[in-house]
C-alpha cells in the first residue's frame, strides 16, 4: 500500500492575517499567491499558513512554479523539497526542471494525470504526481492512474472522511506545504524564522500535518479522543463516532509485531521506529495490544505513591531551550522571582510531608551557580537527621554528574557517599531524549546520552535503583524516540536497575524554544498514546512498570492512558513547580482519594506504593 498526500490550500491575489486565521481555522494550511510580496508572506505565516509562491524569483517558504520559473530557484540553491513543478504539457521542459531541482511535486490537471506518472517512473526520477480533484470520485480516479498527491479547496472535514474511507486503511495522509518527513535540521537551515515557526506549529513528529485543536499537554481542557475511539487523527463524525480498532484491524505492517508482541517477544528497535510511525487505526490496535499486555504483565492494579516534590531552587547556569522552570519569561507570570530554599527549609518541607502521610520526598532543581556535590550530600543528611524513615528520591544524572566535577571526584564516589548518607533512589530525568543529534538542539550544553548512561549504569551497580523517563513532542522524531528506549533497554538487560518508564510529553507555552519558533507546541493526543502504549510493548521482560503523568495531561489523559498500556499515576507531589512553570494548568497537587477514585471509575484495584514499588495499602480505603 502507498501513501497519498494530500495539502488543503486556498488561492488567494495577496494574503492579510485576519484572512489567513480564518482560512486557517477553516483546516488550510497553505495560501498560493502567484506574485507575493513580503508583506503577503509574513500575512500568511501570522495567521498560521505557509505560503506557495507562484513566482520563483519571490522569497517564499514554497513555490509552485512552471518549468521556465525554476531558474530563479535552481540560482538560488532553493531545496527541492520546498518545489512543486506545475507541469506545461512539454515532457521533455518538465523533465528537466525536475531532474534539476530535484522537486518533490510535479502538478498536473486530473485528464493528463497518467502521462505525468509515466514521466515520474522514469529511472532516476523522484517526483509524487499531484493534481486538484472537487470530489471524493475525482480522487479515487486519481489514485487508480497514479497520483500520489492531492490538493483540496474548500473540503470539509466530512468529505475528507469520506476520501479516508474510500481508501485502504492508513493510505490517506495530510500534509503542509511541504512532502511528509523533512528533516528538522534541514528545515531549520533552509527556512527564514518566521516561516520555520509556522512550518513547526503545523506538523506533528513525522512530519505530518498535525489535528488542529485546543489540546496540548499542560492545558485545561477536554483530551480529544472520542467515546469509541482512542485516536483522535480525523475530526469527521464517521471516524469521531466509529468503532475502536483491534489487532485484526491493524496494518499488514503493524500487526505481526503486535501479534509478536502478544507472544512474549519485544519489538526491535526498528520496529519500535515502526510503530511510532503508525497512525489512525493502528495506533489504537497499538493501544489495545499495549493493555492487553498490561494485564498480563502487572494485572489489574493501578499504583501510586504519596510523595511530595521539592523543587529547591530555579536558578540554572545551564540553557536548556525546553526549560521554562528556570528561564520562564516573566510576561507570562509562571516563575516568578529566582529562589534558593535553604536547606532548613528543606528539612522543615519534608517533615511536614511525613506528617502529612508520605513516603517519599523528590528532590530535584536547577543547577545554581554555588552548588557542589556537598550540598546535595549535605540537604540528604539533614532530611535523614530529621526524618529517618523518609524515602529520599532525589539528584537527576546531571546534578550528580556536576557534582561530582565540582568536588574533583568520580560519579561512583559521590554516589556512594549519598547512598551512605542515606539517598534512596534516583529520578531518571535530564533524559529528555537520549539522542545525541538532538540533544545538542534541545540542551546544547547538557550531559550527553552516554554520561547520563555512566551515572545510571553506576547507581545501579551500587545498588541505587532509578527511574526512567522521555520528554517527547519538541524537536524530536519517531526515530530519536525509539533510539531512547533503546538506550533504556541497553541499560536495563545489564542491571536491571530501572523500576520505571515515565513518558513526559512536552508542555510548550511558556518554553524559550518553542517561544523562539524552534519547536513543535507539544506532541499530538494520538502520539501521547503512541509514546505509552510502544513503550508498554517495547519493554517486556525489562521494566514493568509504566507511568502516566497527570501533571502533564491532567487525570482524564491519565484515565486514558490507564487504557493504553500503562499501570500507575505517579505520585501525589503535594508541591509541583516545574510543569506549572512551562505553562501547565494542571494542579499542583492530588490527593490519594483523587487517584482513588479514577481507579475505581475504571473498575481496576488502587494500591498505593512505596518508591521501589512495594504495596503499602491495597482497596478503596487508602487514604
Amino acid at each position: 500500500m502507498h501513501k497519498v498526500t494530500f495539502l488543503q490550500t486556498r488561492p488567494a491575489e495577496q494574503v492579510n492575517e485576519n484572512w489567513a486565521t480564518t482560512r486557517r481555522r477553516e483546516g488550510s494550511l497553505a495560501v498560493e499567491v502567484a506574485n507575493p510580496s513580503t508583506d503577503d508572506v509574513v500575512a500568511a505565516q501570522k495567521g498560521g499558513l505557509l505560503l506557495v509562491s507562484g513566482d520563483g524569483a519571490a522569497a517564499a517558504p514554497a513555490y509552485a512554479v512552471k518549468s521556465d520559473e525554476t531558474k530563479a530557484l535552481r540560482k538560488r540553491g532553493v531545496e527541492g523539497w520546498r518545489i512543486t513543478i506545475v507541469s506545461s504539457g512539454a515532457a521533455m521542459h518538465d523533465l528537466d526542471a525536475i531532474v534539476f531541482t530535484r522537486a518533490a511535486f510535479l502538478r498536473t490537471s486530473r485528464s493528463a494525470v497518467a502521462k505525468a506518472v509515466q514521466l515520474a517512473q522514469l529511472p532516476g526520477c523522484d517526483v509524487v504526481v499531484s493534481t486538484f480533484v472537487d470530489t471524493v470520485e475525482d480522487a479515487v480516479e486519481a489514485i487508480g492512474n497514479g497520483a500520489g498527491d492531492l490538493l483540496l479547496r474548500d473540503w470539509d472535514s466530512e468529505r475528507i472522511g469520506q476520501l479516508r474511507d474510500a481508501l485502504a486503511q492508513g493510505q490517506l495522509v495530510e500534509r503542509t506545504a511541504f512532502p511528509v518527513g523533512v528533516d528538522y535540521d534541514v528545515a531549520s537551515r533552509s527556512l527564514e524564522p518566521g516561516a520555520f515557526a509556522s512550518y513547526l506549529n503545523q506538523i506533528d513528529g513525522s512530519g505530518q500535518a498535525r489535528p488542529r485543536g485546543e489540546w496540548a499537554p499542560g492545558r485545561d481542557v477536554h483530551t480529544p479522543e472520542s467515546d469509541t475511539r482512542v485516536s483522535a487523527a480525523w475530526p469527521d463524525d464517521a471516524w469521531t463516532q466509529g468503532s475502536s480498532r483491534t489487532l485484526n484491524d491493524a496494518s499488514e505492517q503493524i500487526a505481526p509485531i503486535l501479534r509478536a508482541a502478544l507472544n512474549g517477544e519485544a519489538p526491535s528497535r526498528d520496529d519500535i521506529e515502526l510503530l511510532f510511525g503508525a497512525h489512525g487505526g493502528d495506533i489504537e490496535a497499538i493501544a489495545d495490544v499495549a493493555d492487553t499486555l498490561r494485564q498480563k504483565i502487572v494485572g489489574d492494579d493501578i499504583t501510586f505513591v504519596v510523595n511530595r516534590n521539592i523543587n529547591y531552587t530555579n536558578q540554572c547556569y545551564y540553557k536548556c531551550g525546553f526549560c521554562a522552570f528556570s528561564k520562564g519569561p516573566r510576561s507570562l507570570d509562571l516563575r516568578g522571582e529566582p529562589y534558593l530554599i535553604s536547606i532548613d527549609e528543606v528539612v522543615d518541607r519534608s517533615q511536614e510531608a511525613w506528617e502529612r502521610g508520605a513516603t517519599e520526598v523528590c528532590l530535584q532543581g536547577g543547577i545554581h551557580p554555588d552548588f557542589t556535590g556537598q550540598f546535595y550530600i549535605d540537604i540528604v543528611e539533614a532530611i535523614k537527621a530529621r526524618v529517618p524513615d523518609m524515602h529520599i528520591h532525589g539528584f537527576t544524572p546531571l546534578e550528580i554528574w556536576q557534582g561530582a566535577e565540582t568536588l574533583g571526584t568520580t560519579v561512583r564516589e559521590l554516589l556512594v557517599l549519598l547512598k551512605d548518607a542515606g539517598l534512596g533512589t534516583l529520578p531518571g530525568t535530564a533524559a529528555e531524549i537520549l539522542d545525541d543529534d538532538v540533544r545538542l538542539t534541545l540542551c546544547p550544553d547538557k550531559i550527553r546520552t552516554s554520561q547520563w548512561a555512566e551515572v545510571m549504569l553506576t547507581a545501579h551497580d551500587i545498588g541505587l535503583r532509578t527511574t526512567s523517563t522521555i520528554m517527547f513532542g519538541h524537536v524530536d522524531s519517531p526515530r530519536s524516540w525509539a533510539n531512547h528506549i533503546e538506550v533504556i533497554r541497553e541499560i536495563q538487560r545489564r542491571t536491571g536497575g530501572f523500576t520505571e518508564f515515565v513518558p513526559l510529553p512536552f508542555v510548550h507555552m511558556g518554553s524559550p524554544i518553542w517561544l523562539r519558533g524552534h519547536a513543535r507546541p507539544g506532541p499530538t493526543w494520538d502520539e501521547v498514546i503512541l509514546v505509552h502504549a510502544v513503550s508498554r510493548i517495547a519493554f517486556i521482560g525489562l521494566i514493568d512498570n509504566i507511568q502516566a503523568s497527570w501533571v502533564k495531561l491532567g487525570l482524564e489523559g491519565a484515565e486514558a492512558l490507564l487504557r493504553s498500556g500503562c499501570n500507575d499515576v505517579g505520585g501525589t507531589l503535594m508541591d509541583e513547580s516545574i510543569s506549572r512553570a512551562a505553562g501547565a494548568d494542571h494542579g499542583t497537587e492530588v490527593s490519594a482519594s483523587d487517584f482513588r477514585n479514577l481507579i475505581s471509575d475504571l473498575d481496576r484495584n488502587a494500591v498505593r506504593r512505596n518508591t521501589v514499588y512495594d504495596a503499602i495499602e491495597v482497596g478503596l480505603s487508602i487514604t
